[in-house]
């Protein structure tokens, strides 16, 4: 990413993409809060893997969201977008009926939101989580490794990495899904949550 893009405002970033439509604007205003972002859906669905797809679903809707909208405040704006995404999501049974197994909050997971809520304060644990993450994926297949670092560093949609990789829409999606259990299954071992270790990862590649 280039250094004047981080310089910018969101404001700047905003108007940008709405005049040039670039998505690497979108990418920088995104991970300027996907933090943020991934706590309100993780408080509303109460279920790690539900909000990281939410999280990720988000991301990919703001390219033409953004051109729809006239967006003053791009992180209030962001938060209610999240938090209406998520209502939408609890509307449909199959859901509930997912999350309804979940309704007491672990000691662990509590204290997890709070990391992800203030993520500077403890700079060791996330040194260790982003070192975690960087380990787990050197220890995947190279498809796998490479698909998701595309698609989560780079942030290509499926048929991008696609394009890029030579490998079938079905493959990417493959690698991708598995490349996340192997991850999930490598840093469970170690007592970290894949998906704070994938933000913290995003966030300090950017």
């Amino acid at each position: 990413m280039p250094d004047t893009l981080k310089q910018k405002s969101d404001e700047e970033l905003l108007l940008s993409y709405q005049k040039d439509g670039d998505k690497l604007l979108v990418g920088e205003l995104f991970k300027r809060h996907s933090l943020m972002c991934f706590a309100v859906c993780n408080k509303y669905l109460k279920n790690e893997d539900a909000a990281q797809d939410a999280v990720m679903q988000i991301f990919e809707n703001l390219f033409e969201d953004l051109k729809k909208h006239t967006v003053l405040n791009f992180r209030t704006w962001l938060h209610s977008v999240a938090r209406n995404y998520c209502l939408m999501i609890l509307r449909k049974p199959e859901l509930l009926l997912r999350l309804s197994e979940e309704d007491e909050e672990s000691e662990e997971s509590f204290m997890e939101k709070q990391m992800i809520l203030h993520p500077l304060d403890n700079k060791l644990e996330l040194e260790e989580k982003l070192s975690a993450m960087e380990l787990a994926l050197l220890n995947l297949p190279a498809k796998q490794q490479e698909c998701i670092r595309l698609f989560y560093l780079n942030q290509l949609s499926y048929e991008q990495v696609s394009t890029q990789t030579g490998y079938s829409l079905n493959e990417v999606k493959s690698f991708i899904q598995n490349g996340k259990r192997n991850l999930k299954i490598s840093l469970a071992q170690k007592g970290i949550s894949l998906v704070l270790a994938c933000i913290v990862w995003i966030q300090q590649s950017a």
